[in-house]
């Protein structure tokens, strides 16, 4: 039999047991969280409009610097390349999981020269064999234990790459976030620098009037005390604006470094794109760390089925082809050929019970992950309710916010004009003055808190989200597309 009709034969035989294999189970299916899902959610307007998901989320701020950081965090930041190199550990595991289900081939020579009788014996003789062959054994998968672990080795390459997309969108919200957070704080650190500015001009006109005998001298201590703690503020504005920049700076993969605080426009308010009413609930599968929770929960239900397989009889077909002769010359003849195919099966008896320990053990590891899905949900449901609900009651109160703004301010010229006339102490003027400042700076404080509510709501729907760049691997020629099956990659 020549090699290819043998190998042919021994191909052809397996692919026809692998093609009638058995599939033990259990089947896949979403598991039930038993919790009431609405259609949408709690706090989202409920006038009928079509929802639209824009893949730059972030450009609803309509800043091009936003812009420009998020582009250079998904191309530099090291936690996205960590995730990246965990999709490629993934995929080499794959591939070794995968080679299981197809022949193992070898090659294998030897020479031997032996010598029979004794050594000065001269009726010795002296024996050489060479021999060249290609052994190959091959296990029928015939329950399905093979595929599953396969099938199991697949959905962990999806649990990664989707666990990469959970990576960039946490990088792409931290990265926006600390950006409004610099800018809240320089403009906190301006309003700190106006305040001085006006208490300075407070206090010399106090100590004009005190060096004229118009006013105490305990107007002069509060005007200097009120400065004083004014200027006490501006070192913590600015280690805050430092940390913050130095924190943006690592996750665009950067040294970190502090900037000198620049100036901000005083009309810097941008009322964003109202949110999306009727938000369907559903939208929340978008989320790539639930997708991630059930491809570990697929994964699980696999290694239940190949943890039950392996407790049935195990086939496996050995075969080999080659040449042996007593001369090195005449190896490769038709008359030195040597066969032989093999089929044998195992079946364990006893193992004190280790096979079906361990497929409880994969059962309560099937069990932990229903479990963490199920936690993962709630959990990113109750991430949704509460952003649409802080967003409105911060809407809310920063409407007061501006309300109270106003009111210290007109306080504050009242109080002024009333010491002109001599109808109050400078006191009240101080006390108005730091109350309008204070307002001001909780403003600043309060547009952060919309403006951050905004990223988080993003990420917690888990929509529109730019992807990080697709990992390509030259080195074993395997094409990966992440919505098909392994079967089909076969």
């Amino acid at each position: 039999m020549r090699p290819r009709i043998f190998y042919c034969t021994l191909i052809l035989a397996t692919y026809l047991l692998v093609s009638g294999c058995i599939n033990l189970g259990p089947d896949y299916s979403r598991p039930d969280v038993k919790v009431d899902i609405p259609v949408s959610y709690q706090y989202t307007p409920t006038a009928a409009k079509p929802l639209e998901i824009e893949d730059r989320w972030w450009t609803v701020f309509k800043d091009p610097e936003i812009d420009r950081l998020v582009e250079q965090a998904l191309q530099n930041n090291w936690d996205i390349k960590q995730a990246a190199a965990r999709v490629l550990e993934a995929r080499a595991q794959f591939v070794q999981v995968r080679a299981d289900r197809f022949p193992s081939v070898d090659v294998q020579g030897s020479g031997d020269r032996r010598r029979f009788g004794g050594p000065r014996s001269a009726s010795g003789t002296t024996v050489n064999t060479y021999e060249l062959a290609a052994p190959a054994i091959f296990e029928i998968d015939l329950w399905s234990r093979l595929a599953k672990t396969s099938q199991a080795a697949w959905d962990d390459i999806l649990q990664a790459e989707t666990n990469r997309h959970t990576v960039a969108q946490t990088i792409v919200a931290e990265t926006v976030t600390l950006y409004l957070q610099w800018e809240a704080s320089e403009r906190r650190l301006q309003i700190a620098y106006q305040s001085i500015e006006a208490f300075r001009r407070s206090l010399q006109f106090v100590d004009t009037r005190y060096s004229r005998g118009l006013t105490s001298a305990l107007d002069v201590r509060q005007a200097r005390r009120i400065l004083a703690g004014a200027e006490a503020l501006v070192p913590q504005f600015q280690q805050q604006l430092g940390i913050i920049q130095q924190q943006l700076s690592i996750l665009l993969g950067q040294y970190p470094e502090t900037r000198e605080a620049r100036s901000q426009p005083e009309a810097y308010y941008r009322r964003l794109e109202p949110v999306p009413p009727g938000l369907p609930s559903s939208l929340l599968m978008r989320r790539p760390d639930i997708q991630a929770a059930e491809y570990r929960l697929k994964a699980l239900n696999e290694r239940v089925g190949a943890a039950k397989a392996a407790r049935f009889p195990t086939i496996t077909l050995t075969g080999s082809y080659g040449w042996t002769s007593d001369e090195l010359s005449s190896l490769i003849e038709p008359d030195s050929v040597v066969w032989n195919l093999t089929g044998g099966i195992v079946q364990p008896v006893f193992d004190a019970a280790k096979l079906k320990a361990r497929q409880r053990t994969a059962e309560a590891l099937y069990l932990q992950g229903v479990a963490g899905y199920a936690k993962t949900l709630l959990a990113a449901f109750l991430e949704v309710e509460s952003a649409l609900l802080t967003r409105k009651m911060q809407l809310e109160r920063r409407k007061r916010e501006l309300k109270f703004l106003e009111e210290a301010r007109a306080t504050q010229r009242v109080a002024q004009n009333r010491y002109i006339h001599g109808l109050s102490d400078y006191l009240d003027v101080l006390d108005a003055q730091q109350t309008r400042f204070q307002a001001e700076d909780s403003l600043v404080l309060v547009d952060l808190a919309i403006y951050s509510n905004r990223v988080g709501l993003h990420r917690s729907l888990g929509g529109g989200w730019a992807r990080p760049e697709t990992i390509t691997t030259k080195d074993d020629g395997i094409f990966f597309d992440f919505a098909a099956n392994p079967q089909k990659q076969e």
